[in-house]
């Protein structure tokens, strides 16, 4: 089900809490969500849904993958950029690495651990921020 976009700073800088398979339907609610906003967003957090839980989908090329509970378990090639959000109006400086590893469970539950790099990596730490109630 595509979900409304949460735009309050307050509600956004709350932490999140690991997932549980109890939480399958977020996934799908974040995929149907990021699908409906594909034009402008290229990631979620499940904080812009509502959904305090560390679950992020990615689109890559044009898969959208799930992660949840991802631990960014290795990085390398600091760098310094802005970003927008679409929970965010306007752009902020932040700083990402080129080369990430992620452990993540997949939309099954599964562990996974996957190579990242260039603006998928930048994705995916952008959304992983977010559990932390760092605005972006």
């Amino acid at each position: 089900m595509v979900r409304e976009i949460v735009r309050d700073p307050l509600f956004l800088q709350q932490k999140s809490k690991p997932a549980t398979e109890a939480d399958s339907q977020v996934i799908e609610d974040l995929i149907d969500t990021l699908k409906a906003n594909s034009d402008r967003c290229v990631g979620m957090a499940a904080n812009m849904i509502g959904v305090k839980k560390q679950i992020i989908v990615v689109a890559v090329g044009p898969f959208i993958v799930p992660m949840v509970n991802p631990v960014i378990t290795k990085k390398s090639g600091k760098y310094e950029t802005e970003e927008g959000c679409l929970s965010l109006d306007g752009v902020r400086p932040c700083t990402r690495y080129k080369e990430i590893e992620v452990d993540y469970l997949d939309r099954d539950f599964k562990p996974k651990h996957g190579k990242y790099s260039d603006f998928t990596a930048q994705i995916i730490q952008h959304e992983i921020q977010h559990f932390s109630g760092e605005l972006i």
